[in-house]
């Protein structure tokens, strides 16, 4: 594929989307445009010209010139866009309402969608991701006007934006379905719309409704499918694409934060934290994903850093998501989990829909003991994405909490649907049937988790009478320290367990010399030290005895 081609698709992303006053989608064309150096070439496999229409007939490309179709040249519009850019959506409407071209009446209807929200924000007092009945009619009116647009109006039945205006219309009504066939037809009648590539992206749940999609083949395609396959946790498929891309969009921040947002899904967390580190040293200022790397701080403990990223962050815009997030995340691991609620809830208020908030939040209310806002906001987090296995988890955790473990098990099975492989989910489910005095399925759950669960499956086994069973498992988990020549310290109070129970095990089952082994393990190990003594006395008596015979 040509890199010019590429350049000029990118060059009317940014042009087009700034005209609309889509400010996200021309930060990303931008930023793509110039992590293409001159003098490279193509050097991306998902970027070769098979299967790909490199040539789509593109009906801005018609036009010679683009200042014959620039509504800048308008001064009518141009005023519109003045007062759109400073946030006076209301104004901006009211004086675009008369137009019937394509950018000015998409600038007329986005304006109006974006006064809805602001109007919702503002008078939002506790985070909620419920949008209020009254403006769920505003929504549905603008709805009605849009579609009845369509139907008298051919050239906005034909663009692409105002198909992605629908589609967000939708989304804002639970009518997901139907958002999916609006965007899917905005990038059917262009694909450089990214924006409704990006918007699609988010709204994918499975693998299902992924293949099921009649997409254009354009290069763009790409970065839409490792987009949905980082949000369906397909990760191993979403690496392959981003580390290819960069081999032509080299060194681009959006894909270096993106790959490293899959390697933090594959708990690769030092990797994940050098890209952010690479990031924030060529682009300092940046508050983009910024939330994701205070996540990877705050699992490492790495509580200087976590503080530095958000004292930063507050002073180059105190009223960003990001910066909430961060600082939410610094006052949690120090403790301070009240502030930490305070800071979630006002991310959360400036974007309800941000899904980690309502899930790391649902985590503070837990810390607090407060159940009830925990259960509120793990629901809130579910209601903005199904697919979030964290929530459900989280779910999971607080009616366990509640001594309530048959609802503990329905959403940890969930929770263990979305991520199948995650030993944490099964042993959760294990524990959960144990209480529930389902022993055999939580043996199974204990067998499937691995080596993290033998000592629960040992001492089940116990309580279910089966000392062979239970001496196999604990002979497997002392097998595996000594093979693999661990300390003993990673693991002393297990250790201890298993090479008491082992002793007693040989002993009765008149297996002296192993029992005399196992019982000298004991000798390592305070706890066990009194009891080890006897339990050798006793042995000895065994062998000399039996020599005497």
């Amino acid at each position: 594929m040509n890199l010019n081609y590429i350049r000029s698709n990118l060059d009317e992303i940014y042009f087009q989307s700034s005209n609309r006053g889509l400010r996200q989608s021309a930060k990303w064309a931008a930023e793509l445009l110039c992590s293409i150096k001159s003098g490279t070439e193509v050097n991306s496999r998902c970027l070769d010209d098979s299967g790909m229409n490199s040539t789509f007939d593109h009906p801005m490309e018609e036009l010679k010139d683009r200042k014959t179709m620039d509504p800048h040249n308008n001064y009518d519009y141009r005023f519109a866009k003045s007062i759109f850019d400073l946030g006076e959506y209301e104004r901006c409407a009211f004086f675009t309402q008369k137009y019937t071209d394509t950018e000015t009446c998409f600038l007329h209807f986005y304006s109006k969608y974006l006064a809805i929200e602001k109007r919702r924000l503002d008078k939002m007092v506790e985070p909620s991701s419920v949008i209020p009945q009254c403006q769920l009619k505003i929504f549905l009116q603008l709805r009605t006007e849009l579609e009845e647009l369509f139907l008298n109006n051919m050239e906005i039945k034909e663009d692409c934006y105002m198909h992605y205006l629908h589609g967000i219309v939708l989304l804002k009504l639970g009518l997901d379905d139907e958002a999916i066939a609006a965007l899917t037809k905005s990038v059917g009648f262009d694909p450089l719309c990214w924006c409704s590539w990006q918007q699609l992206s988010q709204i994918i749940e499975d693998e299902t409704q992924f293949s099921k999609l009649k997409l254009p083949n354009h290069w763009l395609k790409n970065f839409f499918i490792a987009s949905v396959y980082l949000e369906l946790q397909l990760n191993e498929n979403a690496l392959s694409i981003y580390t290819d891309l960069l081999n032509t969009f080299v060194d681009n921040n959006y894909l270096r934060s993106q790959l490293a947002k899959v390697k933090y899904n594959l708990r690769e967390v030092e990797q994940a934290i050098v890209l952010f580190g690479n990031i924030r040293s060529e682009d300092p200022y940046r508050l983009d994903s910024m939330d994701i790397y205070s996540n990877l701080l705050y699992v490492k403990e790495m509580q200087n850093e976590l503080s530095s990223l958000a004292h930063v962050a507050n002073q180059i815009d105190p009223f960003r998501v990001e910066t909430c997030y961060c600082i939410a995340n610094f006052f949690s691991l120090r403790g301070q989990h009240a502030k930490s609620v305070v800071y979630f809830s006002r991310a959360l208020q400036l974007n309800p829909k941000h899904l980690s908030a309502w899930t790391l939040m649902g985590h503070e209310y837990v810390e607090l003991k407060n159940t009830n806002a925990a259960i509120q906001a793990y629901r809130s987090a579910i209601k903005c994405n199904k697919r979030d296995f964290r929530a459900w988890y989280g779910l999971g955790q607080t009616y366990e909490i509640l001594k309530m473990p048959a609802y503990s098990l329905y959403y940890y099975g969930m929770a263990h649907f979305l991520k199948p492989n995650d030993s944490r989910l099964i042993t959760a489910i294990g524990q959960t049937y144990e209480k529930l005095s389902r022993y055999e399925d939580a043996a199974n759950c204990y067998a499937k988790s691995g080596f993290s669960s033998l000592i629960r499956l040992a001492l089940l086994y116990e309580k279910m009478d089966e000392e062979h069973k239970a001496a196999a498992v604990y002979n497997e988990y002392v097998n595996h320290f000594e093979e693999k020549q661990l300390a003993y310290n990673l693991a002393t109070s297990d250790l201890t367990l298993a090479y008491k129970f082992l002793a007693n095990y040989f002993f009765k089952n008149n297996k002296f010399q192993q029992a005399q082994t196992a019982a000298q393990m004991c000798m390592c190990f305070n706890e066990t030290r009194d009891e080890a003594k006897e339990l050798l006395n006793k042995i000895q008596a065994e062998l000399d005895k039996n020599k005497c015979d």
